[in-house]
């Protein structure tokens, strides 16, 4: 947990997000999990995805939004996205994750702007008949996220919303929306949060991750199975069994550049499976998260760093 913290404490650093970005070494290390700087470099990975019988989700990695322009300028990139997508043909095998801090939400009066963007990108999905994940942040935008989220599902009942099986509150929101028919997409959770809030063993979230996945795969909704964990896919692929859930009430999703085999594995037994995609030039938070999230990989962006 030492490490982990350090990690999310450096994906908040400024400084070593600029240093990161201006080592090509680091940057190489990043396109392994991040598709590249713009649109056409996240459409580009749709297609090599669909061409493998996978699906994707795509998220544009950009800066907490410091004022109603940057939030403005965030919009429309997830909004270009979708036209790119639909021009290419890709749609149809393609969603969008958003993260509600880039549409405003920390600044004053943030919950009605960020809905207000998020609207405009779910009814821009909705006409092309594709759909909305609103991701999860930290512990502090959890709240105000599930706010957004009700009051956005109001409108389009079918978006989605992540929920991190590391907070000890997240069971509980789990048999919520397991009841009310919701696309939950349940993760592990890659924020440095206090024992007050959040498991702190790799067990406990383990554990917590199985409690939420019986209640939503027994329940009436979708289940975005987001892990890599083999032993994760082996009991939600049991519980499908199980529980007789046709394969239209859940999918198993990975982390593009993680598992990519897996991927394809898990696409020939029938089951769907879709890649979650980032894109965008503030990738630097993302890949460190993702070291925090299994340090291991830590390794790939030390020899970047030193040229190794």
């Amino acid at each position: 947990m030492v490490v982990k913290a350090a990690l999310v404490a450096a994906s908040q650093s400024d400084a070593l997000a600029s240093a990161a970005g201006a080592t090509p070494l680091t940057k190489s290390v990043a396109r392994r999990f991040v598709a590249g700087d713009g649109v056409a470099d996240a459409v580009s990975a749709a297609a090599s995805l669909a061409s493998s019988g996978l699906h994707c989700t795509i998220e544009h990695l950009g800066p907490s939004a410091k004022d109603a322009a940057e939030a403005d300028k965030a919009a429309t990139a997830n909004l270009r996205l979708l036209e790119a997508l639909d021009t290419a043909d890709l749609i149809d095998r393609s969603e969008l994750s958003i993260k509600l801090t880039d549409l405003g939400l920390d600044l004053e009066g943030g919950e009605d702007i960020a809905l207000g963007f998020a609207g405009k990108i779910a009814a821009a999905a909705e006409s092309l008949g594709t759909l909305v994940t609103l991701d999860m942040e930290n512990y502090d935008s959890v709240e105000p996220t599930l706010r957004i989220f009700r009051s956005l599902r109001a409108e389009f009942p079918h978006t989605g919303i992540v929920l991190q099986s590391y907070l000890k509150r997240t069971e509980e929101d789990c048999r919520e929306f397991a009841d009310e028919g919701t696309r939950v997409r349940l993760v592990k959770g890659a924020f440095n949060e206090s024992a007050d809030v959040a498991f702190q063993s790799a067990q406990d979230i383990d554990l917590s991750y199985v409690r939420c996945l019986k209640l939503l795969m027994a329940g009436s909704g979708v289940t975005l199975i987001a892990t890599h964990d083999p032993r994760l896919i082996e009991i939600a692929s049991a519980l499908a069994i199980k529980d007789s859930k046709p394969r239209s009430s859940y999918e198993f999703q990975l982390l593009y550049g993680v598992r990519t085999n897996e991927a394809k594995r898990l696409a020939t037994t029938g089951d769907k499976v879709r890649v979650y995609v980032p894109f965008g030039e503030d990738w630097y938070p993302y890949l460190v998260r993702r070291m925090a999230e299994k340090p291991a990989n830590l390794a790939l962006l030390l020899r970047a760093l030193t040229g190794r």
